[in-house]
């Protein structure tokens, strides 16, 4: 990537987000701001967690980034018989009598985790060193992930019988939980009548994965004033239950607050926002515009607040005020 200066690379990435969208556009129609979003957490080097009801396209929408971005790909399906070793890979005794590693679908750039609250806590910890450490561990050996490596779980919010929730340390490493709603009338009279008639189209490849891996470190060296980082370490310090910063709110109907990887997933969500957007530099709505996906599953709601109907996305904007 031979650019003069940041400033041109940030030029250069917002060209590739339009071109992306552009692409993305062939198949999907009317979730811009989810597909915003899901770019947000790749080119910020983060995991995302897609909750929707079914239908809203999901899967394929995840699909359909794999193929635009050209990496290799790998679905896995979650279950309730899933096992760990499905996920990481096993060994075998080859016909020489000697162990050989068998690689699973973990071993892959971007990685579907279709419907991940459908299998068991354990299963559900193998992904969690993967997306941590970019590396698993198999029989006391340690196998680093090709770089990118990117996780995008998807979740049914409805039907919980079968299920197994996510604990609080797998969810915290997702860096957004992208909620996907109905599309407004005339959005799903388009999609259905683009989706009911043949469909021809072509996808193209718009970035390479040495581009990512620039893009992750440029969006690391984009300057923050103080005022913006100062809001957004704020932000995620008053959700905090019973501490001297705490937000009256906080301490009313909060069991549980964000904790300091928060405070990060903020600050360079926030970058790549404004990167995306056109901008050099963060500013105070740039974390406004990110704060709900980074903050949704981070904060736990005591009884009180679903008694009386406060919602995690009123706090984390009642959380605005006086910031």
């Amino acid at each position: 990537m031979n650019y003069k200066n940041d400033v041109e690379a940030i030029d250069a990435l917002q060209s590739v987000y339009a071109n992306f969208t552009a692409e993305i556009q062939k198949v999907i129609y009317g979730q811009d701001p989810i597909i915003k979003e899901v770019l947000i957490s790749i080119f910020s080097g983060g995991h995302s967690l897609l909750v929707g009801v079914p239908g809203l396209a999901k899967t394929l929408l995840v699909n359909t980034i794999a193929n635009v971005l050209g990496l290799k790909y790998k679905r896995i399906q979650f279950t309730p018989d899933l096992m760990p070793s499905d996920i990481i890979g096993t060994e075998i005794l080859d016909e020489n009598r000697k162990f050989r590693f068998i690689k699973g679908p973990i071993f892959a750039n971007i990685i579907l985790a279709d419907e991940i609250n459908r299998t068991p806590p354990k299963t559900q910890a193998a992904l969690l060193e993967a997306m941590q450490e970019r590396a698993v561990t198999a029989a006391g050996i340690n196998y680093p992930l090709e770089a990118p490596f990117f996780v995008l779980a998807t979740q049914n919010p409805i039907e919980q019988e079968g299920t197994y929730p996510l604990p609080e340390a797998q969810l915290d490493r997702f860096m957004l939980n992208i909620f996907l709603d109905y599309p407004s009338l005339e959005d799903e009279k388009i999609i259905v009548k683009k989706t009911t008639a043949p469909l021809e189209y072509e996808l193209k490849n718009v970035v390479t994965a040495d581009e990512i891996l620039f893009f992750q470190q440029l969006i690391k060296r984009i300057p923050i004033n103080d005022n913006v980082l100062n809001f957004a370490v704020n932000l995620a310090v008053k959700t905090r239950p019973n501490t001297v910063h705490a937000h009256p709110w906080a301490n009313q109907y909060l069991n549980w607050g964000a904790g300091p990887r928060a405070s990060q997933f903020l600050v360079t969500a926030a970058k790549t926002h404004a990167a995306l957007s056109g901008k050099y530099t963060p500013d105070i709505e740039d974390v406004r515009k990110i704060a709900i996906p980074v903050l949704r599953h981070r904060i736990v709601r005591n009884y009180k607040a679903e008694a009386e109907g406060i919602t995690v996305e009123k706090m984390i904007e009642e959380f605005f005020k006086g910031n």
